[in-house]
């Protein structure tokens, strides 16, 4: 499994790096990295989110009995479960590969910053849509930019930071 993910990092980087030149003067290439994997991360996401709120959700979204979820709130959910491991990969292997943790406390970490971030995007979608009537669509676009810019910053600074304390280094 662990050879499947460093082609598939072969694969990508390349692919991303060449890119890079007319942007260097303006980031670097972490940087560049996490704009280009992300962003497409994310594109991935509003797409599903717009497939999902446009054809899969039935208009009176989906009701589990102990809670009801309005469909712009259900494709959030589903956006998320897809974009969640992929997000995950691309932060570990292409954009923060310099980290020195453990993937473990890594996707640990990730995964509580991806349910912060989850709790923010389904407030806002929730305000957005419901009190101010922003088409759901137009709403996670807008929710999003939010999410991007807490991310960034959470995931350089405490998922994959590149120095490590000792118990949170590999052996």
């Amino acid at each position: 499994m662990r050879r499947q993910l460093h082609h598939a990092r072969d694969f990508i980087l390349p692919v991303i790096d060449f890119f890079y030149p007319p942007f260097r003067k303006f980031m670097n290439l972490q940087t560049f990295r996490y704009a280009a994997a992300g962003g497409g991360n994310t594109l991935l996401g509003l797409l599903i989110y717009m497939i999902a709120y446009e054809y899969v959700i039935p208009e009176t979204g989906l009701n589990f009995g102990f809670y009801a979820f309005k469909g712009h709130s259900a494709a959030l959910f589903i956006s998320f479960c897809i974009t969640f491991p992929i997000g995950f990969f691309m932060s570990k292997y292409v954009v923060f590969s310099d980290s020195l943790m453990k993937g473990r406390i890594q996707l640990f970490r990730y995964f509580m910053i991806c349910l912060f971030n989850l709790a923010l995007n389904f407030i806002l979608l929730k305000i957005l849509v419901e009190n101010f009537h922003v088409y759901p669509v137009f709403a996670q676009m807008l929710t999003t930019v939010v999410v991007i810019i807490f991310s960034y910053l959470a995931q350089r600074h405490f998922s994959f930071r590149a120095a490590a304390t000792d118990s949170e280094i590999t052996d």
